[in-house]
């Protein structure tokens, strides 16, 4: 697996990431833990060293990542969230970036994923009610105080990124990017480049749409947000959207690949620092994706994608009102 820096602190991980929320959350049925801990040790022995969780996913995803990846300390980089309430009532995500906050969650984050220092500690999502520079310097002394190695934002805009970075450097921007999500390119990727921060695309496959397994007669599993959450799968907009898959499917005939590894195999190609973190719990699809190493697109295949992507208008807002609220600020 080859190597990428985020971030001017030299921050080393393998190209393509593991995002692990999908283990115990948002997709259906939880993953049996012993499952799901062997799978996270397996992408370990293929070479993967950067793993993504968060505080919101449920403590018992913070527990997995961290059990499986005990024997593992000082050769692989785990990142995980902080920004919400975790004792909200039924559930309720209630962003809360108050520094006493951060200090309290820290300790949990610690204990749970069995480290004495989180690798790469993001902001989930910006809070309104704090100034990003009370998060940014709240951060800073958790990294003087030994509890965290590198700062990172999660759905931040341009400007809050350059407010941070101005008090504690931020290691990598995580945010959504994908062949049917590009906002990032307006702004985000921009900025990134102009400071020297690193790029983690999270839902690189679209949430598994790229892939080209999901068309509208697929029928969602009870907890899979994908069923009830977000717009861009009812059968109308699944069946508009797989224009896209195709010109996916037409690149991967021809590379003598998949769908997945095409999506994926763009975005590495955009920028030398962009990792993103594919989620899957089944251990074939892992190695799908980590296979994605050895598909290299030409700079013709890339100008043969923009030109077919580039007709194409992709249905549905990628979250609802109350999810979208939030991203970008």
């Amino acid at each position: 697996m080859k190597k990428r820096i985020l971030g001017k602190g030299g921050l080393e991980v393998s190209e393509i990431g593991l995002g692990c929320m999908g283990l115990s959350l948002g997709y259906g049925p939880a993953t049996e833990r012993s499952q799901a801990i062997a799978l996270v040790r397996a992408a370990v022995e293929r070479g993967v060293t950067l793993f993504d969780t968060a505080q919101i996913y449920g403590a018992v995803n913070e527990e997995i990542v961290g059990e499986a990846l005990e024997p593992f300390h000082g050769q692989v980089v785990i990142a995980t969230k902080f920004g919400f309430d975790l004792n909200a009532p039924h559930g309720q995500q209630v962003l809360d970036s108050r520094p006493e906050n951060i200090r309290k969650v820290t300790e949990g984050s610690l204990k749970r994923l069995r480290v004495e220092a989180i690798d790469l500690y993001y902001q989930h999502r910006v809070d309104p009610a704090v100034p990003i520079e009370d998060v940014a310097g709240t951060v800073k002394e958790l990294i003087a105080a030994g509890k965290v190695k590198n700062f990172g934002l999660s759905e931040a805009g341009a400007q809050t990124i350059r407010r941070a970075h101005a008090v504690q450097p931020v290691a990598a921007l995580q945010s959504e990017y994908s062949l049917w999500w590009r906002e990032p390119e307006k702004d985000l990727l921009p900025t990134c480049e102009e400071l020297g921060i690193g790029f983690v695309p999270f839902s690189p496959l679209g949430r598994g749409f790229l892939t080209g397994k999901i068309d509208e007669h697929t029928t969602f599993e009870a907890g899979d947000l994908r069923g009830t959450t977000f717009p861009r799968f009812t059968k109308e907009n699944i069946t508009a959207n797989r224009a896209l898959v195709d010109v996916l499917r037409q690149v991967a005939e021809y590379k003598q690949a998949t769908p997945a590894q095409i999506a994926l195999a763009w975005l590495l190609a955009q920028k030398p620092w962009i990792v993103p973190i594919p989620g899957t719990t089944k251990l074939h699809r892992l190695e799908e994706n980590l296979a994605t190493a050895s598909v290299a697109l030409a700079p013709e295949d890339l100008r043969n994608i923009q030109i077919a992507a580039s007709k194409i208008t992709v249905q549905g807002a990628r979250y609802p009102e109350w999810m979208q609220a939030r991203a970008g600020r």
